[in-house]
């Protein structure tokens, strides 16, 4: 298990890699023309003109999270919280995201808790988090694993537990054609992978929520 999750650990985590080969935005037009032409229309009817634009303007968003840095986010720690030192766990944090395979949606929510050490995050940085993750090209497994790993290496916690639940539309839009399947993924650190009565605290207290 272990070995799975450092490879999905190393997989790239911001941009220095891919900015050399990076295409131009006239290239990526050009390459939504190519795929509109394939697909069996023309590019060129008025319905389509903007098309390849608006694409590339849509994918600017989708995958924002190409320019942003985890740990920047996480930098900024607040000490001054009167010795609290027990669970923080911040629920239901929605996110969209895209499925590496297909590059087409998965949709979902996560959950994370931490067992803070020398202080507390703004509770929106956890969040952000989540997305600068999730607006990637991603696996919900990978997604997971970095978004604990963020925290863990950000916060030096005594414990992380992140549980990721989606609906992937390349189940229910293609392929088997499932609707309404959701994955669930569960990563646990310190404390939590270590004691399964903190594991069941935390299990407890997301039930908690329906």
């Amino acid at each position: 298990m272990d070995a799975v999750v450092k490879s999905l650990l190393a997989r790239p985590q911001n941009t220095e890699t891919f900015i050399a080969d990076r295409p131009t935005r006239e290239e990526a037009e050009a390459a939504v023309r190519v795929l509109l032409r394939w697909a069996g229309d023309d590019p060129n009817r008025e319905g389509l003109k903007e098309t390849p634009r608006r694409v590339v303007k849509a994918y600017e968003e989708f995958f924002h999270g190409y320019e942003e840095s985890a740990a920047e986010v996480l930098s900024r720690v607040f000490e001054e919280v009167e010795g609290y030192d027990d669970l923080v766990l911040v629920r239901d944090i929605p996110f969209v995201s895209h499925c590496e395979h297909h590059v087409i949606p998965f949709v979902g929510k996560a959950h994370i808790a931490y067992y803070p050490t020398g202080g507390v995050v703004g509770l929106s940085k956890l969040a952000r988090v989540v997305d600068v993750f999730a607006r990637r090209l991603q696996t919900q497994e990978a997604m997971t694993a970095q978004i604990a790993s963020a925290i863990d290496q950000a916060l030096t916690p005594r414990g992380v537990a992140v549980l990721v639940e989606a609906e992937h539309m390349c189940m229910s839009m293609r392929g088997v054609l499932k609707q309404g399947s959701t994955t669930v993924t569960v990563q646990f650190s310190g404390i939590f992978r270590d004691d399964p009565t903190e594991q069941a605290h935390f299990y407890t207290l997301l039930r908690g929520t329906h």
